[in-house]
């Protein structure tokens, strides 16, 4: 995103996956963040049809309320950035729990548990 450019979430998205295939450790983290909840087009760009050699053990999809597709991927991004899944996962897991902002958008106060709503008023 920059000047002149239109904004596009599923290209943002497209781009992060980019970053995650390479093995860039943060874009992997970032990734997983934003397919665990839920946030436009992530989950959708995100999904790995055949993650080869993936597979999400009762330690790592216990307590989870993400369908367990979408999990086979978040631990295929995970590994693939040299993390540990269930604890990044756990992580995620909290963060939901809490509930906190849903965007960054400048000015969103919007708070709670994300799968309570989809986007903030600004969004």
């Amino acid at each position: 995103m920059g000047p002149g450019v239109t904004r596009s979430k599923q290209m943002a998205m497209r781009w992060m996956r980019k970053a995650a295939e390479n093995g860039h450790a943060s874009a992997c983290v970032t990734f997983v963040g934003r397919m665990y909840s839920d946030q436009p087009y992530a989950r959708q760009v995100g999904r790995v049809e055949q993650a080869v050699g993936v597979t999400t053990s009762v330690g790592v999809t216990e307590g989870h309320d993400v369908p367990p597709d979408i999990l086979t991927s978040l631990v295929y991004w995970l590994r693939n950035g040299g993390h540990d899944p269930v604890h990044k996962l756990g992580v995620f897991r909290i963060r939901a729990l809490e509930g906190h902002n849903y965007c960054f958008n400048e000015g969103c106060e919007v708070v709670g548990h994300l799968k309570e709503f989809k986007v903030c008023p600004q969004c």
